[in-house]
């Protein structure tokens, strides 16, 4: 009688274990997830992040893209996977560099490149250094995506 209580308890354990959330993970949900939901974001509304992310990151220039778009958001009319999005992501700023650099590789280690870039807090710090318009951020995404780095 013992064997079948064990197992039931090592199953409900394992299954737990599964449920839980990346650090990256929890720091999105409240900050990005409201808009973005779980990184497939909302047609015609917000778009996705997921199987997105992770091919802008594999450059210099997209990691540094990325950090700049948390540092300080994004305006604009753009094009995500052919779909169509005019909106306002507001700066996260607040968050430190550690917190941006867990929500963007939780993001990008969801997509399909492997092994998955990271984007390192170094990264999110030097972009810090010098705070621009989200006019600008969006010229470096326009500056990108004529090169073919933005999905």
């Amino acid at each position: 009688m013992r064997a079948p209580l064990a197992l039931a308890l090592l199953a409900a354990l394992a299954l737990t274990a599964c449920g839980k959330k990346s650090a990256g993970q929890k720091i999105y949900g409240p900050n990005c997830g409201i808009c973005h939901h779980g990184g497939n974001g909302l047609p015609g509304e917000v778009p996705p992040l997921v199987g997105r992310l992770d091919l802008i990151a594999k450059t210099p220039e997209g990691r540094d893209y990325l950090a700049r778009v948390m540092l300080n958001g994004l305006d604009g009319p753009i094009e995500a996977n052919g779909g169509h999005y005019n909106f306002s992501m507001p700066s996260f700023r607040r968050l430190s560099d550690e917190q941006l650099s867990l929500i963007l590789n939780w993001l990008i280690s969801r997509g399909a490149t492997h092994p998955a870039p990271q984007i390192t807090p170094d990264v999110i710090a030097a972009a810090r250094k010098e705070e621009i318009g989200s006019n600008r951020v969006h010229a470096m995404r326009q500056a990108l995506s004529a090169k073919g780095q933005i999905p």
